[in-house]
């Protein structure tokens, strides 16, 4: 069975830094790409940042110079970290594994950036 488990949401000021985590297990097919999203209240979930094959990345305009995507395939984790946070950051950050086979998502981690 496929988890993808996110961690490292929680309260910040703005101008703040939070670190987001995504443990992946049970991934039975190949992966094209990992990153995360996010989904405001109101709003649709939109791309935020993803990590593709040999490691290029790829970066909404709104976060581009702020959000940096990494990973670790040893230990099948996938790394967000977020500094000069802004309000308008304020979400649930989801993990996203896209294969070539199903798409898998985590439950979210709610990232909350107070003025």
């Amino acid at each position: 069975q496929v988890q993808l488990v996110e961690s490292g949401g929680g309260l910040v000021q703005a101008g703040g830094s939070l670190s987001l985590s995504c443990v992946a297990s049970g991934i039975k097919f190949p992966i094209k790409s990992m990153g995360w999203y996010r989904q405001a209240p109101g709003k649709q979930r939109d791309s935020v940042a993803v990590i593709v094959s040999g490691g290029s990345t790829n970066y909404a305009d709104s976060v581009k110079g702020r959000f940096t995507i990494s990973r670790d395939n040893a230990k099948n984790t996938v790394y967000l970290r977020m500094n000069s946070l802004k309000p308008e950051d304020t979400a649930i950050y989801y993990c996203n594994c896209a294969t070539w086979g199903p798409d898998y998502w985590g439950q979210g981690t709610q990232v909350t950036v107070s003025s």
